[in-house]
């Protein structure tokens, strides 16, 4: 079974063939014979008409490739140089650095797969936190087969309401589970995983986000989600988001007395070098494209040029189950060119506060201006 944020379809097309330029020509016992060889005037016009035949077609090759948002260099397995905002933590109206300290502190309480001990502080944490700013807190309690053992766990989906009195809402995203182990880590695939990108990073930027509601007037209610049991698996057999099915299959089965007209999913969205490209399920979908065009339109109009208008991944991750199930509205944006993803390294040090600055300016400037 493929991993849950894998490269699916990752690059259209896949890599090029290799071609066929360095075949030779036939040859004998005693080498080429004279007759299979063209005379040395013909050869440099056959040479300069193959390298100019060659030269237009790899023009029209990456000419169609750029036409059709593919990403020549990802498939060739260099990298073209990513965009990067010359924006400045002062420059942006977003504390970054106050929601890296949030990050640093979901960290600090340790690794926090669902049912642990790591999980009931961090739910503690962020009761006392999102409370204390105004949010309503509502568990939305569960439970599931562990992977291993079969025994029920304890699960819960974290609510936050925002101007409650609102029927037309949008839910802001985050899965606050760790994975149970850095299965990936090349040294230890069973040693510590703290999350910090994957992901205390989309938990912080709504805990700063957090600060801002009471002075929004936006046109929709806003409720957070913090999303239990994305990751809880140990091999890759293991079923994967849990709590958003649990909360799509609840939210269309028991409709509440609101609809959600948005969802946005915050997913690795720390990264130092951050790239974040249109993901392809969100694109795709006719009822969720108009969302990432405006999305990333304000990315640009703001000049925070690490939201990439192209796709590039296609993603699956909790948004495919609020949009499947749920039938929300409900998009991802997600850095997945994160190379300690599921690793040990997955600490707060290869993460940024500008990152999550310019990701939660984008997202605070879009709940302004939803339509």
């Amino acid at each position: 079974m493929p991993s849950r944020k894998q490269r699916t379809a990752a690059l259209r097309g896949g890599a090029p063939e290799p071609n066929s330029a360095g075949r030779s020509l036939p040859t004998g016992a005693d080498g080429p014979s004279a007759a299979s060889l063209p005379r040395r005037a013909d050869r440099r016009a056959i040479v300069a008409i193959a390298a100019a035949a060659v030269g237009i077609v790899l023009l029209i090759i990456v000419g169609l490739w750029g036409w059709s948002d593919g990403d020549w260099f990802g498939n060739l397995g260099g990298s073209a140089a990513a965009p990067v905002s010359n924006l400045t933590l002062e420059d942006i109206p977003f504390n970054g650095a106050r929601a890296y300290d949030y990050l640093k502190q979901l960290c600090d309480i340790g690794p926090r797969p669902s049912g642990s001990e790591g999980m009931l502080r961090q739910q503690k944490f962020l009761e006392e936190h999102f409370t204390k700013l105004g949010g309503k807190v509502v568990y939305q309690r569960f439970r599931a087969p562990h992977p291993q053992t079969k025994q029920p766990v304890e699960m819960a989906n974290m609510i936050i309401h925002w101007h409650p009195e609102s029927r037309e809402r949008v839910l802001l995203c985050a899965h606050y589970d760790t994975l149970p182990y850095p299965m990936l880590d090349p040294r230890n695939p069973r040693g510590r995983f703290v999350g910090a990108n994957d992901n205390a990073s989309g938990v912080a930027v709504l805990m700063e986000l957090a600060h801002d509601i009471a002075k929004l007037k936006p046109k929709y209610g806003i409720d957070f989600l913090m999303i239990d049991a994305e990751e809880f698996i140990f091999t890759e057999r293991d079923r994967y988001f849990l709590g958003s099915e649990y909360f799509a299959r609840d939210y269309a089965e028991s409709p509440p007395p609101y609809r959600y007209r948005w969802g946005v999913l915050l997913d690795m969205v720390g990264d130092k070098d951050l790239n974040l490209y249109q993901e392809r399920n969100s694109l795709r979908w006719k009822d969720t494209r108009p969302l990432v065009e405006h999305i990333w339109a304000i990315a640009q109009r703001l000049q925070v040029r690490e939201f990439i208008p192209r796709p590039k991944y296609e993603i699956r991750d909790d948004h495919v189950m609020l949009h499947e199930l749920g039938k929300i509205s409900c998009i991802d944006i997600i850095d997945f060119d994160y190379p300690p993803w599921h690793t040990e390294a997955d600490v707060p040090e290869n993460c940024s506060p500008l990152s999550l600055a310019k990701v939660g300016w984008v997202v605070r400037t879009w709940l302004e201006e939803a339509k």
